[in-house]
């Protein structure tokens, strides 16, 4: 019975994989933070490009 309690406690006191699930909790929310970042700019870049194009079309002879 001692060996399974210590067992027991030696489970609830260990850490290790509680730090591993930090760190894969902050990768993740650094790759999300990442991903909106880049959507954001690519739709501001975007915009950004078909505006010039249509201003260099417009510019243009027929």
């Amino acid at each position: 019975m001692k060996t399974y309690l210590r067992t027991i406690v030696t489970f609830i006191s260990d850490d290790e994989g509680a730090t591993a699930a930090e760190y894969g909790l902050l990768v993740t929310l650094i790759a999300l933070a990442i991903l909106v970042g880049v959507a954001a700019l690519g739709t501001s870049i975007s915009d950004l490009y078909n505006s010039n194009a249509s201003r260099v079309s417009e510019a243009l002879p027929p």
